[in-house]
């Protein structure tokens, strides 16, 4: 008997670690991570009426949209069906044509200071892109982690694109790790933006600090209206690394974060929540901390990017290696998390919804940790139930 209270202990403690530096799940390096795995179990079910995701899905991999990517990092969709893509180390954005691949460099964005895990990150179109032909971008600068707009226009030659950034957003603090860098508009047309506590842990419990958040803006950058905090961008804290951004069919928020040694996380966000970090690191027993609703070693995800497709949260593996598929309930999780694509394209980076049942998925082999024998970077079209 004592030998299994000793187990369940551990157990209940494994969540907690606090080993220090940027080991572990900073972006899917090789830190000292134990070898187990938790999915997180089924929470109690979500929104009454609503039918749960099956427990069990597939993917099959239609086709390679585009290979010879240099270090890929934010995706944006265009509405003929063509794709914006961001390279982290070289600060270029590229359009690929959704049926050929074929790619043309829109141009250079000035200002990005690449490093360790900071450049050119995340992308988002404006909500009235259409009228607008903004395109907002996440990145690393000499000095802080910034969100800039720009304005794409196609009738200029290759290369010279894109406009002179307009910085909407500055003072989020950048590192060597933890830049965070995923960037969406929700369906509230809101700019919501997953932040990094570069490395200094106590950010992620100052609410004055922007780092380890998520930010909720006003196209222009501003606080947006609504937020939890009076006057602040801030709308969740106590992250450690958010890296993943996703709305499911009733309109509510998932998060995907980096763990250190012990817990990656994939949360439903509600406004104003602590998220524990470093508090807590996977599940507490804690109430002031929100917990996930499924979490894993960080040597089975490091997730980056998130997508929602046919009820379920779809979540990118970075160290992992694999495609992760987190059934939906509301805001649980209904059944146990599968992985699929194991190993077959190396590190995957973003996964994006491509309508229906589809999801463009981009490989982060070039990043400095990837496997060069797991092949180049390239844009995959996945069919998914």
């Amino acid at each position: 008997m004592s030998a299994l209270l000793a187990a369940a202990t551990l157990l209940l403690t494994a969540g907690c670690s606090s080993d220090g530096g940027g080991g572990g799940s900073s972006d899917g390096g090789d830190g000292a991570t134990p070898n187990r795995t938790a999915s997180g179990a089924p929470t109690p079910s979500g929104q009454a009426g609503e039918a749960a995701a099956p427990a069990k899905g597939s993917v099959k991999v239609v086709r390679t949209v585009a290979e010879d990517l240099s270090t890929p990092w934010g995706l944006a969709p265009l509405p003929d069906g063509d794709l914006l893509v961001s390279s982290r180390d070289e600060a270029t954005i590229t359009r690929v044509d959704g049926e050929s691949g074929k790619k043309t460099e829109l141009g250079e964005v000035p200002g990005v200071s690449p490093a360790g895990e900071g450049g050119l990150m995340g992308l988002a179109l404006s909500p009235d892109y259409a009228s607008d032909r903004m395109v907002y971008a996440y990145f690393t600068s000499a000095s802080d982690n910034r969100v800039v707009r720009m304005l794409y226009d196609e009738q200029k030659p290759s290369g010279e694109q894109l406009g002179a950034p307009d910085t909407i957003f500055r003072g989020i603090p950048k590192g060597f790790i933890h830049n965070g860098g995923r960037i969406a508009f929700g369906p509230d047309k809101m700019l919501y933006a997953g932040t990094g506590e570069s490395g200094e842990k106590g950010l992620s419990q100052d609410r004055d600090s922007l780092g380890g958040k998520i930010l909720r803006l006003t196209p222009e950058g501003d606080p947006a209206p609504g937020n939890p905090f009076p006057d602040s961008p801030v709308y969740t804290y106590g992250h450690r690394n958010v890296q993943g951004l996703a709305w499911d069919g009733k309109q509510r928020l998932f998060a995907a974060e980096f763990g250190q040694d012990t817990w990656d996380e994939l949360n439903a966000i509600k406004p104003g929540d602590n998220y524990g970090w470093p508090e807590a690191e996977g599940k507490s027993s804690n109430s002031e901390y929100h917990n996930p609703i499924a979490q894993w070693g960080t040597d089975e995800a490091s997730p980056s990017g998130i997508a929602y497709a046919e009820g379920s949260i779809w979540m990118a593996g970075l160290r992992g290696e694999r495609l992760w598929r987190i059934p939906l309930n509301g805001t649980a999780a209904s059944a146990d998390p599968q992985a699929f694509l194991q190993g077959e394209y190396g590190r995957l980076r973003t996964v994006a919804p491509a309508g229906g049942d589809k999801l463009w998925l981009v490989t982060s082999n070039t990043d400095g940790r990837g496997d060069p024998q797991d092949g180049d970077d390239r844009i995959l079209e996945v069919q998914v139930s």
